[in-house]
């Protein structure tokens, strides 16, 4: 007997992948843990295993690791208006907790391999522009207020059709931008890449034209151990890259005395790579609640809404831009760029604003840096169930994430980035009216060090070349209007200045 039409109607996307999520959770009680996790989690049917899940999910955590180190720096460094500072401690403790909680969150809902953390642009937005004005509590509430419009454009769907309406050339470019942006990233935090000063060119090689450091030669080691690994298709690759690397960084250290660049120009970036004395250390959770709204009444609300304007821009076209190019690179996304749980990933993500807010963390969003989990093969929220369990024991072993240093990572995010920047072969360079857009969206990410600037160049760019050439007919109205509002993004300065913001 023929099933009914209704049954025979193929379902969309991202309607099987709810149905059989329901599905995994419906599994039989005697079909075993593995079976089990296999089946929620859509394992095998992304062409997965358990072991290169939990293999991408440490991974992803051990080039997140330095968030927990580098935003107490951020964050515990800078007085605000009044004068008062974060406690670093309290700030490591609430960003490994808060990073746990949401990637797990975010593994569990989404079932995505990608980690949440701190958002580095986001964090020092508020320690160099926000705090001179308000105070920390303060500057937490306007971060929390950022959340909750994220989460309501989300819920709304807005976030989601504006995502869609971005073309794919756009979508493309943005995967490769990230990926040239990841491998900048590495390459500056390794010292490979160094700023000249007030000399031309701005940038330079190493120290003066020339590799000095110790540092940066178990760079180049790691990244030549890791690109042989993957060139000879070795499986976990840049997890043995990474351990290997950081085995060879703390021989080095114990054998030359190097210590962090602060108190050495030779020394290391950040994380000094040296067996701690203690390993388990108890979290100070103190900063759980320490917000406050009343930014707009110290400094008006006009100057408080511009703040808010710059955090919710910031945020949701990094998150948007990151997911583009993660779900490309892991091949989860249809020939239209989409890709399965849009909605629920951009909701998790809002709350991981409201939530880095409400704990004195900063924002949480997407790192870039989980493509280096991805490049290990992990493809389902496994792996971000791994990465965020870490993050948890994190906060009771935070001597133990200082091990691996930032040139390790670094290494490891040039690899990273090679492949994401291969997709560029997807884009047809035939048509001008594409190629400028593309592009500027490519280039001005790393060059201006945000996700965000390279998205809004790129749609401000497509929107004015297609349409004075005479092809602006498919250009969703959506785009236009996110064109103007990253055309006041960008010159929300001088606005500023005249409403005497």
């Amino acid at each position: 007997m023929k099933r009914p039409a209704t049954d025979q109607t193929e379902p969309s996307h991202g309607e099987e992948v709810e149905s059989t999520s329901f599905r995994s959770r419906m599994a039989p009680a005697g079909s075993g843990l593995k079976t089990r996790l296999d089946l929620f989690f859509e394992i095998s049917k992304r062409n997965s295993t358990l072991s290169r899940e939990v293999r991408g999910g440490l991974v992803t955590f051990m080039t997140m690791a330095y968030i927990v180190i580098l935003n107490p720096l951020i964050l515990g460094g800078q007085p605000d208006v009044t004068g008062a500072a974060l406690d670093g401690a309290q700030v490591a403790a609430v960003t490994g907790l808060t990073a746990g909680v949401m990637t797990i969150l975010f593994g569990l809902v989404a079932n995505l391999p990608f980690g949440l953390a701190a958002g580095l642009g986001i964090n020092s937005f508020l320690a160099v522009s926000v705090v001179g004005q308000v105070t920390w509590a303060e500057a937490m509430g306007l971060v929390v207020i950022n959340g909750l419009i994220i989460v309501v454009l989300s819920a709304t769907k807005l976030r989601e059709m504006i995502f869609q309406a971005v073309p794919a050339p756009l979508k493309t470019a943005i995967t490769v931008g990230i990926g040239m942006f990841i491998a900048f990233i590495g390459l500056v935090d390794a010292g490979f890449v160094r700023t000249s000063g007030a000399n031309s060119p701005p940038v330079q090689l190493g120290d003066a034209g020339s590799i000095t450091t110790i540092p940066t030669l178990v760079f180049i080691l790691g990244l030549l151990i890791m690109g042989i690994l993957m060139a000879r298709k070795v499986k976990g690759a840049l997890l043995i890259g990474i351990v290997s690397t950081t085995v060879i960084a703390i021989v080095a250290e114990w054998i030359f005395k190097l210590g962090g660049s602060f108190e050495n120009p030779g020394g290391w970036s950040l994380n000094v790579p040296e067996l701690p004395q203690a390993i388990v250390s108890l979290p100070d959770l103190g900063l759980i609640g320490a917000f406050s709204f009343g930014a707009f009444e110290r400094i008006g609300i006009l100057a408080a809404v511009m703040l808010v304007f710059t955090l919710v821009f910031t945020n949701f076209f990094d998150a948007v831009g990151t997911l583009t190019g993660l779900t490309r690179e892991a091949g989860l996304q249809d020939a239209r760029g989409n890709f399965p749980r849009l909605k629920s990933s951009l909701i998790v993500e809002g709350i991981g604003a409201v939530a880095g807010g409400a704990t004195s963390s900063s924002s949480n969003t997407i790192f870039i840096d989980s493509a280096a989990g991805v490049g290990e093969g992990a493809r389902t929220g496994f792996a971000s169930v791994i990465t965020g369990v870490l993050f948890l024991a994190a906060m009771f072993f935070t001597p133990l994430t200082q091990v691996v240093p930032l040139e390790v990572a670094g290494a490891a995010l040039v690899v990273v980035g090679v492949l994401m920047v291969s997709q560029i072969r997807e884009i047809d360079w035939s048509d001008f009216s594409i190629n400028l857009p593309v592009f500027l969206t490519i280039v001005v990410m790393p060059l201006t060090y945000s996700i965000a600037n390279g998205i809004g160049v790129g749609f401000i760019s497509w929107v004015v070349v297609r349409t004075l050439s005479g092809r602006g007919k498919g250009i969703s109205p959506l785009l236009w209007i996110v064109a103007v509002g990253f055309l006041l993004y960008f010159v929300r300065g001088p606005i500023e200045v005249l409403i005497g913001a």
